[in-house]
């Protein structure tokens, strides 16, 4: 049976700016610039492009092509689409994963996207004048509440994330042509103009040091023979390439269901494979290059004179996003127009990560329309009200590493297990010979022969072989929280419980409404007898 919604994008443009914009967020400006100071600079980006290459650039076009084909069955979310490929009575529970980490990452996605929000606010006061790198870093901890033990309750904070989830579930309330679209149809271009600019201002403008210094900074990311120098980086730790995979899929939105979902609305003679590459395309372009060109150097050369370590050491590190809020304000404080600078900067950081944090709302509440016959409006309140819930241990408990806590789980690890379920699916129920003619149909580029073979056999043994090497050198170390802080471990253990509790709920919503999912309303048509069906 082939269902047919009438919700579609309204142009190929647009499709690629949402799924580009659901990418280009908060991980390619914020937990990129800190994932690869933290591995040791340029080193990172070995294994960070193999990731690229040889997992998440096959994987768009897989998730492009699994939701071009749910699209074609009227199915928007992950577990409906499954349920349609193995038409197993397990097959929807294979797309749990696709509900779970969305929510999960959205949850402190949305917290972090409104520090962004707060700093446009505190730069428009000209709170970032003359600022030092000692004060920038007390500047974020009395925004954040964690400067005293105990649980941290940020007036100000509470009030910006208020307004952030305000504006977010507006915007999905709105739907994908009116809503969606509209954002990114318009901080997409903003995006990379202004980042653009500050490259520049930044490289000319002497404030952040000279060309030779800024250049130095830079070579500890481009040039190959210091890469090789660093004896303390272990090439082998699968700590290093799990991460280097995770980001790889965060940056992309990748194994989250978000692209899975926004494909859904393509039409059937819709492009995939040039579609799939744009996407990847500008998402690297504004993490490896915009990115860090702006972060690396700024925070090597005002917050650590010349040196990662230090500029690290300056940063809090109970949040992996923390240090591009205490570099960059050292930069604005250091320009002419400072302030407004500063202002369209963060700005431009809350407008970026609308664009993702709206793409991990969508597939839930598709799950929501589709398979329990919610309206848009009660969905988007009760996901709302299931949100706020969950953010407030976050916003409590984050000095004590539970937002930390919730990201590794989520990112570093579940988003590769969720491309090997993907990949699994892609091949072994889906087939690869018609999988791969997902891919191509109307394609408007020839996809090398040579990625088939990537897909068929290189994706699910780089994943197992990555996986397997961490679990056996990380699980009883995991287990006994032998890296965590003694008055740290409550905050952590319950990070994990609560992440099991919504795990359970989860599953145990997909049962339910597969047992009160009635009958589509939509009129079944034939399968088509050519092309793809």
């Amino acid at each position: 049976m082939v269902y047919r919604t009438a919700e579609r994008w309204s142009s190929r443009v647009s499709v690629i700016l949402a799924v580009a914009g659901s990418a280009v967020g908060l991980g390619s400006f914020l937990r990129f610039p800190s994932l690869v100071m933290a591995y040791g600079g340029g080193a990172f980006l070995i294994p960070y492009f193999c990731a690229l290459l040889f997992l998440g650039l096959p994987l768009m076009w897989i998730e492009w092509a699994i939701g071009r084909y749910g699209g074609i069955w009227g199915r928007h979310s992950m577990p409906g689409i499954f349920d349609q490929v193995t038409r197993r009575p397990w097959g929807k529970y294979l797309g749990i994963l696709g509900l779970y980490l969305p929510f999960v990452i959205v949850v402190y996605y949305l917290y972090i996207e409104s520090w962004t929000l707060g700093y446009t606010f505190y730069s428009a006061l000209g709170n970032f004048k003359d600022i030092h790198p000692q004060e920038s870093g007390q500047l974020l901890t009395q925004y954040l509440g964690t400067g005293t033990p105990g649980l941290s309750l940020p007036l100000l904070a509470v009030i910006f994330l208020a307004v952030t989830l305000l504006i977010n579930f507006y915007v999905v309330y709105r739907g994908v042509e009116s809503g969606i679209e509209k954002v990114n149809m318009i901080a997409m271009p903003l995006l990379f103009v202004v980042t653009a600019f500050l490259i520049l201002f930044v490289v000319s403008s002497g404030k952040v040091g000279s060309l030779a210094h800024i250049g130095g900074a830079l070579d500890k990311l481009w040039r190959p023979e210091l890469l090789w120098q660093q004896k303390e980086y272990a090439w082998w730790d699968p700590n290093i390439w799990l991460a280097a995979a995770g980001q790889v899929f965060f940056t992309l939105s990748l194994a989250v269901g978000a692209v899975i979902t926004y494909t859904s609305y393509l039409r059937k003679e819709d492009d995939v494979a040039l579609g799939g590459l744009t996407a990847v395309s500008i998402t690297t372009f504004a993490g490896v290059v915009l990115g860090l060109s702006i972060v690396v150097p700024v925070a090597v050369l005002l917050l650590g004179n010349g040196d990662f370590s230090a500029a690290l050491a300056k940063v809090p590190q109970s949040d992996p996003y923390a240090l591009p809020f205490v570099a960059l304000p050292l930069l604005f404080a250091k320009v002419p127009y400072g302030s407004q600078i500063g202002t369209l900067w963060f700005l431009l950081l809350f407008f970026a990560g609308i664009t993702s944090s709206v793409s991990l709302l969508q597939p839930i509440l598709a799950f929501f329309q589709d398979e329990l016959g919610w309206s848009r409006r009660k969905g988007t309140l009760v996901l709302l009200a299931l949100t706020a819930a969950y953010l407030a241990p976050v916003v409590l408990l984050q000095q004590h590493g539970f937002l930390k806590e919730m990201d590794f789980w989520a990112v570093s690890f579940l988003l590769p297990v969720g491309a090997l379920v993907e990949v699994v699916v892609f091949l072994a129920l889906l087939g690869i010979g018609r999988g791969w003619e997902g891919i191509t149909f109307g394609a408007l580029i020839r996809v090398p022969r040579i990625f088939r073979f990537i897909i068929q056999y290189l994706m699910p043994v780089y994943l197992v072989v990555m996986l397997g090497g961490w679990l056996v050198k990380e699980t009883l170390p995991n287990l006994l929280l032998s890296e965590v802080r003694d008055h740290d471990r409550l905050a952590v253990i319950g990070a994990r419980v609560l992440m099991g509790v919504v795990l359970l709920a989860m599953l145990l919503m997909v049962r339910v409404a597969w047992k009160r999912r009635q009958e589509k309303t939509a009129t079944p048509v034939e399968e088509e007898t050519t092309g793809v069906t």
